[in-house]
């Protein structure tokens, strides 16, 4: 009887976790952040599925700059966003490992 208990805490508990993981990658999904480059000339705002869903360019860049150049910052913008996607995953999972005991990295669960 007592096995029988400690094991539907246990089911209990990873029901629990279960619940919370499917909550947090819902929060997830609805993270925006926005990374920039060029001291905030080129600004790339993306999702936390990683979509790119705005790209502002500063009009002072458009008649000085060359085009590899723009190029480069879009690119250094894109990837300073999932760099603050990253942060705001780790973030969020570091909340459900405290309570649980669990180790920090989560990404194979997302």
């Amino acid at each position: 009887m007592i096995k029988n208990k400690g094991l539907n805490n246990l089911m209990k508990q990873a029901q629990y976790m279960q619940e919370k993981i499917n909550q947090t990658k819902k929060e997830i999904m609805l993270i925006k952040v926005t990374g920039e480059s060029g001291a905030g000339l080129v600004k790339i705002t993306i999702n936390g599925l990683y979509e790119c869903i705005k790209v502002k360019i500063d009009k002072s860049i458009l008649n000085k700059s060359e085009k590899e150049i723009l190029e480069d910052l879009i690119v250094a913008a894109t990837n300073d966003a999932i760099r603050r996607i990253n942060e705001e995953k780790k973030d969020k999972m570091s909340i459900i490992s405290s309570n649980m005991n669990l180790p920090l990295d989560f990404n194979s669960l997302i």
